[in-house]
């Protein structure tokens, strides 16, 4: 089984996209796609006065944010990439947490952050882990030949709809699928170099990202997808690789194994 996870700068890329999922349609074996959107949604909240907050790499969300990313994640990304897939022969199926319970989350409490000190409260933002995932609703599609395409929207079971961020999605279905997690983006791995393509750093252990994001080599967004990748790691996944989306049928990338 491997869970695949395609960025925002992806997504709102339309050659890109295409050939992205002509790339996962061809995939071997059983397979799970986890997208975001974030960059479609940012574009959006600003064109409707909305001003983007995210701090360490997440995103705040209230509650006009949150409309707005339902309205990409689970509406417009979610139905593009699974038309685009059908196309390729490909048989998706868009899902947001909510739909048939498929990824429960909890709402996070407010958070300090790695400064020590100052404290945030995230809003509508969801917090997921292996056993929010209903592994047996997965499988049961894939067995089916249907491959499940997960957005960033799940719900709580009390009615209310929750923005996760779509790195922790992918770590933890794969964490409970026990799958292989490929994170796909707009770079070759990750960078010693942030504008240095050539500069990909070829294995990561947690040794390695902590003095890497000590010396701010690894920072924003970054910061997130790697704690991710360790934690599906601890709690069952079987690798991780992080890659451009136009590798994903081949070896390259950064590797983080523990």
């Amino acid at each position: 089984m491997k869970v695949v996870k395609i960025g925002g700068n992806v997504v709102d890329n339309e050659p890109m996209l295409r050939q992205f999922c002509r790339d996962f349609a061809a995939l071997e074996g059983p397979k799970v796609l986890v997208h975001g959107g974030g960059v479609m949604a940012s574009g959006i909240q600003q064109a409707l006065g909305q001003k983007p907050i995210k701090i360490e790499g997440r995103r705040v969300t209230d509650e006009e944010t949150l409309k707005v990313v339902t309205m990409v994640y689970a509406g417009w990304c979610g139905k593009h990439i699974a038309a685009l897939l059908q196309k390729e022969g490909c048989n998706a199926i868009s899902l947001a947490g909510c739909d048939a319970s498929v990824i429960k989350a909890s709402k996070r409490a407010p958070r300090t952050l790695s400064d020590g000190v100052t404290v945030v409260d995230y809003g509508f933002v969801g917090d997921v882990k292996a056993s929010s995932v209903n592994v047996e609703l997965v499988e049961g599609l894939v067995n089916m030949g249907i491959v499940p395409v997960f957005c960033a929207i799940n719900h709580d079971g009390e009615g209310n709809l929750l923005n996760t961020n779509a790195d922790t999605i992918a770590s933890s279905v794969a964490a409970a699928l026990g799958a292989e997690l490929i994170y796909c983006f707009e770079k070759k791995g990750v960078l010693m170099d942030k504008d240095d393509d050539s500069s990909v750093i070829p294995s990561i252990t947690p040794a390695d990202f902590e003095r890497l994001s000590a010396d701010g080599i690894i920072a924003d967004g970054m910061l997130p997808k790697i704690e991710n990748s360790f934690k599906a790691i601890k709690e069952g996944a079987r690798n991780v690789v992080i890659k451009h989306a136009e590798d994903l049928l081949n070896d390259n990338g950064t590797l983080l194994s523990i």
